[in-house]
């Protein structure tokens, strides 16, 4: 087996039909991570729809399963500092 290595942490974002309007969330933390040289500790990845169409957007954090609904372009930048960057 080849060694493969693994991102610390990972953002879920749904892509689901109303979800995947908010291309924004995605692309605010892809961009955020690139600024920020987290390429291979921080993984963004779209999933299938939660259903949870009525509170999109819908994003999780991992590790520590956090969930977070109806988030906006300035909430997923607070977010990620206080989530991804620790702050």
């Amino acid at each position: 087996m080849g060694k493969s290595s693994f991102p610390e942490k990972v953002i879920f974002v749904c892509d689901g039909k109303k979800c995947g309007r908010y291309s924004e969330i995605r692309k605010y933390c892809k961009d955020a991570i690139k600024e920020h040289g987290l390429k291979h500790e921080v993984e963004v990845i779209k999933m299938d729809c939660t259903d949870h169409c009525k509170q999109a957007p819908v994003v999780c954090f991992q590790p520590g399963n956090q969930w977070f609904v109806e988030v906006s372009e300035k909430q997923i930048r607070q977010l990620f500092d206080e989530i991804v960057l620790g702050q």
